[in-house]
């Protein structure tokens, strides 16, 4: 068969640059070639326990969020599970409100229901910080002029407090306190107690940023105004200083991290972005109630819809380099994401 020859002076230069199209022509072709999937084993779901409570009451502007009682939490965790989730970040919010003489049984009861109804079918990491302990809601203690929090003082406890947990049962600890040293000092302690085999995932980039609003709310942790030290920009990140966010995060993992965490999530993806160019660990993100408050109220208001909204904004952390989102949808994430997978 004689051989089709092609006349060379019949192919023009397209007249804009190489076509693209192809590869965007189907939902088959553009899930061949798409760089951020995203699934719903990547999903960490937080819940709330309130000692104070009686009932399990909504969480004011978190829609779908709920704080619990001890008898109401195993339900809430049983239907998530129902719904695709299998892990968990914990926050108890106890009763009492100190300075000094912290009591963890609260939170101990809380992990010890969770872990003896559903054992290893979940995973459970336990937030760790004394804010919603403290009678002026910071993260730690306060010296005697009411101006700055103590470092070591602080660090102390926390590690005290880590054991408990580990204790109890958790099989994650997540300092959220952003004080200097604390990873150093939980992972010694909890090795020096056997728990070498319980993880820390620590808010290594937290930042003091305006949008932790509706989660003080429920965690009953907003600093105190009657107190000199006003804010916690002494000991969160500033959102001006990038550098400050990695070098935490590589002191962080230097001392015995596990995972590192960038929070909040979406107004932060240059420094998951950057993160993710000088480490291989894994990276954590949080969604924060500010953040996600404020995409529900655009769902509310029929400025966009619901999941496709939430699912674009994980997408955009995936790209970005996270490997883990921590979520108040993340209840939903399974079935938005099946929906939105079957074509």
């Amino acid at each position: 068969m004689a051989k089709t020859s092609v006349n060379e002076s019949a192919i023009t230069p397209p007249a804009y640059p190489a076509t693209f199209r192809r590869l965007r022509a189907n939902p088959h072709i553009r899930s061949l070639v798409e760089m951020a999937r995203i699934h719903s084993s990547e999903f960490i779901q937080p819940i709330f326990a309130d000692e104070t409570l009686t009932e399990r009451e909504s969480v004011r502007h978190l829609n779908g969020v709920y704080s619990e009682t001890l008898e109401t939490l195993s339900a809430s965790v049983e239907r998530d599970i129902a719904a695709g989730v299998r892990k968990f970040l914990l926050f108890p919010v106890p009763a009492e409100k100190v300075e000094h003489g912290f009591r963890f049984d609260f939170a101990t009861r809380a992990v010890q229901t969770l872990k003896s109804r559903f054992g290893s079918d979940i995973w459970l990491a336990n937030d760790l910080c004394l804010c919603s302990y403290t009678a002026h809601g910071h993260c730690g203690i306060i010296n005697a002029e009411g101006n700055r929090l103590l470092n070591d003082e602080t660090v102390q406890i926390l590690a005290d407090y880590a054991c408990v947990l580990a204790e109890a049962g958790a099989d994650c600890i997540a300092p959220s306190d952003m004080t200097d040293g604390r990873i150093h000092a939980i992972r010694q302690t909890l090795d020096a107690h056997g728990f070498d085999h319980t993880a820390i995932m620590s808010y290594s980039a937290k930042f003091a940023s305006k949008l932790y609003g509706p989660f003080r709310d429920v965690c009953k942790s907003a600093p105190s105004s009657a107190i000199a030290l006003q804010g916690r920009t002494t000991y969160q990140i500033s959102p001006d200083n990038l550098h400050d966010a990695l070098q935490s995060t590589f002191r962080d993992l230097s001392e015995g991290a596990d995972m590192v965490m960038v929070k909040p999530a979406a107004w932060y993806l240059d420094v998951v972005s950057r993160l993710r160019q000088e480490t291989t660990a894994p990276i954590a993100v949080y969604h924060v109630s500010g953040e996600y408050a404020a995409l529900e109220l655009m769902a509310a208001n029929g400025l966009l819809e619901r999941s496709e909204g939430h699912l674009e904004l994980w997408t955009a952390f995936k790209r970005a380099g996270a490997n883990v989102i921590i979520s108040y949808a993340a209840r939903e994430a399974k079935a938005w994401i099946d929906a939105a997978e079957s074509f």
